[in-house]
């Protein structure tokens, strides 16, 4: 394997795994912050029970994601010294911004959360947490610049010694694919954290129902009921999960249409700004309008003479690529000949390029990745928003089916959404390439912009260091795996009472003090106590 090989497939590991972590810590985090806003104001129960549930497994997610994200600024420097010598100049300035405000301002105030709890008025501690997930949409934004600047450069110029500067720093933060790519995000995160909380609250219903605590009537309706010897099991423990589930339904299918129409406006964008790739990803080997539902070949193909369109609606793309029915779409073929005059058919023949110098170029990326990267991640969130239109259905009268296989699939539909996001990252990534920055194919005298992956890599690594870090890397990211899932589990299943051990009347009896008669009518304000498992959470 080469070097190249070995670099990208370490970074496209550690990525892929951070970013299944960060939809769900935005998507949570919002939701936790509406569940507090409404304890706040009504002093409901219910609501304080979510938010010490749905935020101990918040914060676990938000641990484990700041230490996967740390790997990935320090690969820029030892696996990409190229590419970050190239970028340099563009990059430092959003993430500069996301480092040192928006991540310094998002930890600071989760901080003050965790600890604040009990020790500042209602009104402040929920300002801190508002602070937090606003400061965590913000990091978010900065990246998705950073990121969106190698899909789209703009806001710059060549220097003399042909890397860009930055000389407007406002058409970098507000590039239009910046804008698309992270409402679409946020829109993804959304979702995630719907499916997280139908299926967490599908599994405590249907644990009710099937530990006798709530029945039915003969309509069918519920029959809240309590179990006064399980500590937390009671009426309000019903609607905890209730309204969470409800609430994750309605969610989940506003975040649908919301990645709907963003999507449709990522689409228009990659038209003009990356027409390989939406061609790639179309299976569009020739000019037209014709949509691809499916198509087939080898599924490493990048020519067009082993794609066999089977099933394609006729007008459907160019109405997808400019909003015009029947509008012709550049295809492949098409396509292929444009970017070899204007960017070389070899790769140029310098020392900087290595091994890869005279090599011949390939635009058009690994077909069938892109294909069905798209369409998996249409089709799956289609999927949960679907999910979350039955949920709200089934549970319509105050409960969950008492089926075990339907709460099985309530579960599983957690991963779809997640499965969605990876997918619409892979596709965004392999479908730039050849290029680590994409050239802009604007009239904008800048079209010059670009770096071939190839050149990206640093010159001084080796195949064995970097199959020593792909190993370890992903040894330790397996072993981070095992520990969130151990904990997320443990507390899925303890329910609100693993959250808040001050629900056992008998919590904190034989340390003295007034602690032995404590009961949860004794904590209105949530302070909660400092003995708990995890007590540096709360």
């Amino acid at each position: 394997m080469e070097v190249l090989d070995i670099a990208r497939w370490q970074f496209g590991i550690t990525t892929v795994y951070h970013f299944m972590l960060v939809p769900l810590t935005i998507g949570l985090g919002m939701v936790i912050a509406i569940m507090q806003t409404i304890w706040v104001r009504t002093g409901d129960e219910r609501f304080l029970r979510m938010v010490k549930f749905w935020g101990k497994l918040f914060l676990i997610n938000f641990i484990l994601g700041v230490a996967t994200g740390l790997v990935q600024e320090f690969q820029f420097g030892m696996a990409w010294s190229e590419y970050s010598r190239f970028v340099g100049d563009v990059f430092g300035a959003p993430l500069a911004l996301e480092g040192l405000l928006a991540f310094f301002a998002e930890s600071t105030f989760i901080g003050i959360w965790i600890f604040g709890w009990g020790r500042l008025r209602k009104g402040l501690h929920l300002a801190a947490l508002w602070c937090a997930v606003i400061g965590s949409w913000f990091s978010a934004y900065f990246i998705i610049v950073a990121n969106s600047w190698m899909q789209h450069p703009v806001g710059v110029e060549l220097g003399p010694d042909g890397r860009p500067v930055m000389t407007d720093v406002w058409a970098v933060l507000t590039n239009s694919t910046a804008l698309a790519a992270f409402t679409h995000t946020i829109f993804g995160a959304l979702i995630v954290a719907g499916m997280f909380l139908i299926g967490i609250s599908w599994y405590h219903l249907w644990r009710r129902r099937h530990d006798e605590i709530d029945t039915t009537d003969a309509s069918g309706r519920v029959v809240v009921g309590e179990a006064p010897s399980v500590v937390g099991r009671d009426r309000t423990d019903h609607g905890v999960w209730l309204w969470s589930l409800r609430f994750g339904a309605v969610l989940g299918i506003v975040a649908f249409g919301g990645l709907t129409l963003t999507g449709d406006w990522q689409g228009k964008l990659m038209y003009e700004q990356q027409p390989m790739k939406m061609a790639s990803a179309e299976a569009a080997c020739h000019t037209g309008s014709s949509f691809s539902i499916l198509s087939l070949g080898d599924p490493g193909t990048t020519d067009c003479t082993q794609v066999v369109t089977l099933i394609e609606v006729p007008g459907l793309l160019g109405f997808l690529g400019t909003g015009e029915w029947g509008a012709d779409m550049p295809g492949i073929s098409d396509l292929e000949p444009v970017y070899q005059d204007q960017y070389g058919e070899t790769i140029p023949d310098e020392a900087l390029y290595g091994s890869f110098a005279g090599s011949e170029v390939q635009y058009v990326p690994p077909m069938w990745v892109t294909y069905w990267g798209f369409r998996l991640m249409i089709g799956l969130g289609g999927i949960t928003a679907f999910g979350a239109l039955v949920a709200l259905w089934l549970t319509r009268k105050g409960t969950v089916p008492s089926s075990h296989w339907i709460m099985r699939l309530a579960i599983l539909g957690i991963l779809a959404p997640f499965a969605g996001n990876i997918a619409g990252w892979i596709f965004t990534e392999i479908g730039r390439q050849p290029f680590v920055v994409a050239p802009n194919p604007d009239p904008s005298g800048i079209d010059g912009v670009f770096m071939f992956t190839a050149a990206a890599v640093s010159p001084g690594v080796t195949v064995g260091e970097l199959l020593f870090s792909v190993i370890t890397l992903t040894a330790i990211y397996a072993a981070l795996m095992v520990v969130e899932l151990t904990l997320l589990v443990r507390y899925v299943r303890g329910g609100v009472a693993s959250a808040m051990p001050e629900l056992d009347p008998a919590h904190g009896r034989g340390h003295g003090g007034d602690d032995d008669d404590h009961d949860a009518s004794d904590d209105p304000d949530g302070r909660g106590r400092r003995d708990d498992v995890l007590s540096f959470a709360y």
